[in-house]
C-alpha cells in the first residue's frame, strides 16, 4: 500500500517516541461493569502505557461494504447487545471523537478509499475496553470499520499501512478474540481443547514472527474452523500485527480461554521508546 503525504501535521507532530499497539480480547461486554481479571488486566495496560494523543479502535462489532471510519465530534454510546441488565445499558463513554484524525486515515492509506461516517459511533468492542483503560473518557476516539468483503491479507496491510500513527501519539486498539465461537459458548470458566489448542498456536507463531500463517489461519486444521467459524473476531488481531515493526517484540495478557470457546488472550506490540530515531523526514514538522 502506497503513503500519502501527511496532510494536518500540525495536528499530529512526531513526538520522538512510539506507542505500543494493543489488542484486547474484549469477550462479554460485562467486563465493562464487573470487576474482572480481564478489566483489571485492562486497567493496568492503561494505567503502564503514555497518554495518547488519540485512540484509534478497529473492533470486531463494526463490518461494513468498504472501509469507513468515524469523524462525528461526540460519537454515540452504541449498546450493541441483547439481554444484559440495565446498568450496562445505563453505562455511557463520552469520549470526542476527532474529525482531523478521521481525515488523516482518508488521506493516509491512498489505495484504500476510505469513507468519512458520521453515523456509527463508539459500539461495545471499543467501549467495553476503553472505558477500563481510560475511565476519564478524556482522550478521543475514532472508529475504523472491518470491509467485510476483503480478504485477511487485506486487513493486514492496511494495518502496516498506519504504522506511523504510533509515531505520532495515535495508540491503536484492536479489539475481537482469537476464539470466538458463540455457537459453542457455555457459561462455565472452562475451556473446550480445541480452543486451547487453536489459542496456543496462534500465540506460537506470534512469538515466532509467522504472520503468513496467522492471515491464512484457516489452513490451520479443524481446530481454527471451530474457533474461527466467522472472521469479524479475529481480523482486529491482523491489524495489529501488521503494525508490529522488524525486532519488536510482542508480550501477551490475560491469556485465558474461558465460556468454552472465548479467547480472552491479548498483547501489546513494542514499548513507548523514549526518544527514538527520527524517520526519513523532518522531525520539526
Amino acid at each position: 500500500m502506497k503513503i500519502a503525504e501527511w496532510p494536518l501535521q500540525s495536528e499530529f507532530p512526531h513526538l520522538h517516541y512510539q506507542m505500543p499497539a494493543l489488542f484486547i480480547g474484549h469477550g462479554s461486554p460485562m467486563n465493562a461493569i464487573e470487576d474482572s481479571e480481564f478489566s483489571r488486566a485492562w486497567a493496568g495496560i492503561g494505567q503502564s502505557i503514555p497518554k495518547p494523543k488519540a485512540i484509534l479502535c478497529i473492533s470486531a462489532h463494526w463490518e461494513t461494504e468498504g472501509t469507513r471510519v468515524t469523524a462525528m465530534d461526540r460519537p454515540r454510546t452504541i449498546h450493541d447487545f441483547r439481554g444484559f441488565p440495565k446498568p450496562l445499558f445505563d453505562l455511557e463513554y463520552p469520549a470526542r471523537g476527532n474529525p482531523a484524525l478521521a481525515r488523516l486515515l482518508r488521506a493516509w492509506a491512498v489505495d484504500v478509499p476510505i469513507a468519512l461516517d458520521f453515523e456509527w459511533g463508539l459500539d461495545h468492542g471499543a467501549w467495553s475496553v476503553l472505558c477500563r483503560m481510560f475511565p476519564l473518557a478524556d482522550i478521543p476516539v475514532v472508529q475504523l470499520s472491518l470491509d467485510r468483503s476483503k480478504p485477511a491479507a487485506f486487513h493486514y496491510g492496511l494495518g502496516k499501512s498506519l504504522r506511523e500513527l504510533r509515531n505520532r501519539g495515535i495508540l491503536i486498539v484492536g479489539s475481537g478474540n482469537i476464539v470466538h465461537n458463540l455457537g459453542a459458548l457455555v457459561w462455565q470458566d472452562t475451556a473446550y481443547d480445541w480452543a486451547l489448542d487453536f489459542d496456543r498456536q496462534i500465540k506460537r507463531l506470534i512469538i515466532n514472527g509467522k504472520h503468513d500463517a496467522i492471515i491464512r489461519y484457516a489452513r490451520l486444521g479443524d481446530a481454527a474452523q471451530a474457533s474461527v467459524p466467522t472472521a469479524e473476531h479475529f481480523l482486529p488481531l491482523l491489524y495489529i500485527l501488521g503494525l508490529q515493526e522488524a525486532g519488536e517484540e510482542t508480550t501477551f495478557f490475560s491469556e485465558k480461554v474461558t465460556l468454552g470457546a472465548i479467547s480472552m488472550t491479548s498483547l501489546q506490540v513494542g514499548e513507548a521508546i523514549e526518544n527514538m530515531p527520527c524517520p526519513s523526514h523532518d522531525c520539526s514538522i
